[in-house]
């Protein structure tokens, strides 16, 4: 019904992945649509956040973020039934999910070796290029070397196309961004878990798993906006128990 992350986090440290699997969402949104910018029925996506959070076992429901493609990141300390402003969230407090929703940009969930802070990212290319990795990274009272992250389903390299233009703005950051780019015609095929472990690695933080689904290709599984257009969205959730 979703992914559980592989990753050696502490035992407290809880984390899924939703697929299209499960909800009531019909149409384009057929499944467990949990984005209410989409234009599915409201009251259906509210059916099914909460039919998510009763199969979850969470006390609190999620904190939803409204997306921009910013690299704001805000610390949670309480419930908000109010979506907030920011592209990921971090928290210190039990119980108290943070939760992004993609439909081919890449989620990035963070915890600490410790199990007391963790973090949920959505790193779409302008993100990940502007570093909202980092900022995220930043949030943590400990260095990078004890953060390990997992990067969640994601439109994957041979079907993520983008123009030059994208391509200059990486290596403008670093000449190794080269890495994450192969010629396609007259524009490129970008790796977005690539460039996500470099810019891990540029912080330190070298424990780095998942990162090999692609949202574009698993029409069955995934959501998908460069393949659908109009579609639903998926949603990575982190919590501390």
């Amino acid at each position: 019904m979703w992914i559980v992350p592989d990753w050696p986090a502490p035992a407290n440290v809880k984390a899924i992945a939703t697929t299209r699997e499960g909800g009531k969402s019909a149409g384009p949104y057929q499944g467990l649509n949990l984005g209410n910018h989409v234009g599915d029925d409201p009251e259906v996506v509210l059916q099914n956040r909460q039919w998510l959070q009763l199969q979850l076992g969470l006390d609190t429901a999620p904190v939803w973020l409204n997306q921009t493609h910013s690299i704001e990141v805000v610390n949670l300390e309480q419930p908000s039934a109010q979506a907030l402003d920011a592209d990921g969230s971090y928290t210190a407090k039990r119980h108290l999910p943070c939760v992004v929703m993609t439909a081919d940009c890449l989620p990035v969930i963070l915890c600490d070796r410790q199990g007391t802070q963790v973090a949920a990212v959505h790193a779409g290319w302008r993100g990940l290029v502007d570093g909202i990795i980092e900022q995220a990274i930043a949030k943590f009272t400990v260095p990078g070397s004890e953060i390990m992250a997992w990067l969640g389903p994601a439109i994957g390299p041979q079907a993520f196309e983008v123009g030059g233009e994208v391509r200059e703005q990486f290596l403008a950051y670093g000449p190794a961004a080269a890495e994450g780019f192969q010629p396609h015609g007259e524009k490129w095929l970008a790796d977005l878990y690539l460039l996500a472990r470099q810019r891990l690695a540029s912080a330190s933080v070298s424990d780095v798993f998942g990162g090999e689904a692609c949202t574009f290709s698993d029409a069955e599984q995934f959501y998908s906006y460069r393949r659908d257009g109009v579609t639903g969205r998926q949603a990575t959730l982190i919590w501390l128990e």
